[in-house]
């Protein structure tokens, strides 16, 4: 047998001021269902069963907040989203503590970087309150999805995206904000191994006055060609280069880049400077203040390949990470580019890299005493 909610029900939860929660009927899959999808959940290959949906109107502001199934969405075949890309998401993830309770990390910070993302692309924000509401609604009826394996977690996807059906270049009058969660292994297939990269000098993914600091969809479309030509060239993921001299690092495909210069306690961190084309990741904002705690100056600047390069080759650049919310920290081992390939250090894990790492995951899974206030408990 299923499980199910209650009847339709207005929820204790308000969206946003003046706009309750509603609770709808949500058929539940069999335990066993689910605990086999869990013993194996991979990477954004299945999805819980329920999921939160608003609506935006222009007059009415967000309205019709609810709770309801997992399912299809139907959209107007003009829907200005499908035609001018007005469309922008957040990653966060929520974590099993040994207590048995529930805790997603620095969601706020996720909150506030979705009304930057809203506002950079003419859209009507979600007010923060109503963006942890929505989150935390979606985690609390589907808290069972929430994996209890190693570095498991609930991957958390909200995003707002242009509905009126229209064809004309104008910001939407009518908008969708939905949150989904899907259970989540490793990033990586291959756990934390090295990836190799390849440095892009044909194409570029941000531009000055762009929007490569914001999520918006079209961010990640234009970056696939570039990353099935590093898959040509037999690596993992793409290296980011700047837009005007294509010189400088910038990120590695979706996450933030680190270069460790020197080792032990003397290690110094240095990761590219925001500068308006790169994003202000919550996992980089995060490691920049554990590695400050632990004595290791860190440093943001432009970082070259030719500095990369040549640091590799002296010693002085022993190790080379990158980090985001979807794969934490991934060790980079080996360098494509059409000048000359390079391995960083011995081509395996860092200590630096493996100990910020573990680090992170000890606050975020409730090993260690979250100092920060970073975990959000949902009650």
């Amino acid at each position: 047998m299923t499980d199910t909610l209650a009847d339709s029900r207005t929820s204790s939860r308000t969206f946003v001021e003046g706009v309750p929660v509603v609770v709808e009927d949500v058929r539940r899959r069999p335990a066993a269902e689910r605990q086999a999808v869990l013993a194996d959940p991979g990477f954004g290959r299945h999805f819980t069963d329920s999921m939160f949906l608003a609506r935006y109107r222009a007059g009415e502001g967000w309205v019709d907040a609810r709770l309801t199934a997992y399912a299809p969405l139907q959209l107007d075949p003009s829907a200005a989203a499908l035609h001018y890309a007005q469309s922008i998401f957040e990653g966060l993830k929520a974590y099993a503590q040994p207590d048995g309770s529930v805790a997603t990390f620095r969601p706020e910070a996720n909150a506030a970087r979705f009304v930057r993302g809203a506002k950079r692309l003419a859209m009507p924000p979600v007010p923060e309150p109503g963006f942890l509401a929505a989150v935390d609604a979606l985690v609390d009826a589907d808290r069972d999805w929430v994996p209890t394996g190693p570095d498991q977690t609930l991957y958390l996807r909200p995003y707002q995206m242009a509905v009126e059906p229209f064809l004309g270049v104008r910001p939407a009058n009518e908008y969708l904000f939905l949150v989904i969660a899907s259970p989540a292994g490793a990033y990586f297939p291959r756990g934390v191994q090295p990836v190799s990269v390849y440095l892009s000098e044909d194409y570029i993914r941000a531009a000055p006055g762009g929007t490569g600091e914001v999520k918006c969809a079209g961010n990640y479309a234009a970056s696939l060609l570039a990353q099935e030509q590093a898959i040509a060239a037999g690596c993992d993921q793409v290296v980011w280069l700047d837009a005007v001299e294509k010189r400088y690092v910038e990120e590695m495909g979706g996450m933030n880049l680190f270069f460790v210069l020197g080792s032990g306690a003397d290690a110094e961190l240095v990761t590219p400077e925001l500068t308006g084309t790169l994003l202000p990741g919550i996992t980089r904002d995060s490691l920049i203040t554990l590695a400050r705690e632990r004595g290791h100056r860190v440093t943001e600047r432009r970082f070259s390949v030719e500095e990369w390069r040549e640091g590799v080759a002296d010693g002085s650049v022993t190790e080379t990470f990158a980090c985001g919310t979807a794969a934490v920290i991934t060790p980079v081992g080996e360098v494509k580019a059409r000048t000359g390939d390079f391995t960083v250090g011995d081509g395996t894990p860092g200590p630096l890299t493996m100990q910020l790492r573990e680090a992170l995951l000890d606050i975020q899974h409730g090993r260690v005493a979250d100092t920060h206030g970073w975990l959000h408990r949902i009650g």
